[in-house]
């Protein structure tokens, strides 16, 4: 299903999709990539602090701040036409206080124009969760590896595994879900738990390295353009490989403008 009637996406009609139709996400950072995505008709635009590492050239997510998040969610706000924006609450914008994640999530629909919020945790971030849908805040869940607790992790590990820590990660969706979240991300847990959370609640899961069975899926834009060198995760399938062509097309500027090939007549204005 799109929304080739024209229809904005939102967190009613996404929830309107569980059982009735798959999801398709991918990030955007910018004006162009989300002019882009929704051109194809993706459902949903996630402004992910995952920029940290694809844009900023950070290590992890920890480093992004709330005005990095609110500028590119601005931007990628602006780029879109149907395509419900969801923008990531970085490290520390939500953690201190529920004062405090209803202010930040404020801003991001206030100041960027974001149709929601997502962020991370299980049944710790119920109360967060209630607060923002009752203050008008629309929430998208994100369970199983979340980036923002690498250091806990120990690194950026499958999580769910063993019948102990599924039963955790589905306490945890129905607990999102309870809260009121419009859909849950799952990240890279086994794809037959991913079926498992997905078949326990009522709201749509969107899976990254969850497996197939999941409401829908999400990848980072940048791994499936190939603009990521060799970095490949395993969940990542690469539909295209823009980096080497970027590459290619810079060496062969620079070498026209070496053997001054470039600029030519045609590249140049008349007296």
């Amino acid at each position: 299903m799109t929304a080739a009637d024209g229809q904005k996406w939102t967190a009613v009609r996404i929830r309107q999709l569980k059982g009735r139709g798959r999801i398709s996400c991918l990030t955007a950072y910018d004006y162009f990539t989300a002019r882009r995505l929704d051109a194809a008709g993706i459902q949903i635009a996630l402004v992910g602090d995952s920029l940290g590492m694809v844009v900023l050239g950070y290590e992890t997510t920890l480093p992004v701040t709330m005005e990095d998040m609110l500028h590119h969610t601005a931007a990628v706000a602006r780029g879109v036409r149907t395509a419900m924006v969801v923008a990531d609450m970085p490290f520390l914008s939500y953690q201190v206080s529920v004062e405090q994640g209803i202010n930040n999530a404020g801003r991001f629909l206030k100041e960027a124009g974001a149709d929601a919020v997502k962020i991370e945790g299980g049944r710790i971030r119920a109360d967060l969760v209630e607060a923002l849908t009752a203050n008008g805040i629309p929430v998208m869940g994100h369970i199983g590896l979340t980036p923002q607790s690498v250091h806990l992790f120990g690194g950026y590990r499958v999580q769910g595994r063993g019948a102990e820590a599924e039963e955790w990660l589905i306490d945890d969706a129905r607990a999102l879900e309870a809260a009121g979240v419009f859909a849950i991300v799952l990240e890279c847990i086994p794809a037959v738990l991913g079926g498992k959370v997905t078949a326990a609640v009522s709201v749509p899961t969107i899976g990254i390295g969850a497996g197939p069975e999941c409401d829908g899926q999400v990848l980072v834009s940048h791994d499936l353009l190939g603009l990521t060198g060799d970095f490949k995760p395993r969940f990542v399938k690469r539909y295209a490989e823009l980096g080497g062509e970027m590459e290619r097309a810079f060496r062969a500027f620079r070498e026209d403008v070496e053997t001054g090939r470039f600029p030519g007549e045609e590249h140049s204005y008349p007296s």
